[in-house]
């Protein structure tokens, strides 16, 4: 495969993993509400994303941003959960 198409496989990947972690918008909000969902996969989530955000921000030689950025909302959004649905 050339390094092209997998720039843009990469990029891909990073908005459907984000987009996959903005989803816990409606878990939130029916926490809030007081309908509480499950706690430990958003906590598991967070924990996975800080170690994958961790991983492309300290590589070497090459930093891997679609990586990092790709998980980054799930650290965040992923305590959001956790912490609401407590």
């Amino acid at each position: 495969m050339n390094n092209n198409f997998l720039s843009i496989l990469g990029w891909v990947a990073t908005i459907t993993a984000m987009a996959m972690y903005v989803s816990y918008i409606p878990q939130i909000s029916n926490n809030i509400k007081g309908q509480k969902g499950d706690w430990i996969q958003p906590l598991v989530a967070a924990i996975n994303c800080t170690l994958w955000v961790t991983y492309g921000i300290f590589k070497k030689p090459k930093r891997d941003w679609p990586v990092a950025i790709a998980n980054f909302p799930g650290v965040v959004f992923g305590l959001i959960a956790f912490i609401t649905a407590l």
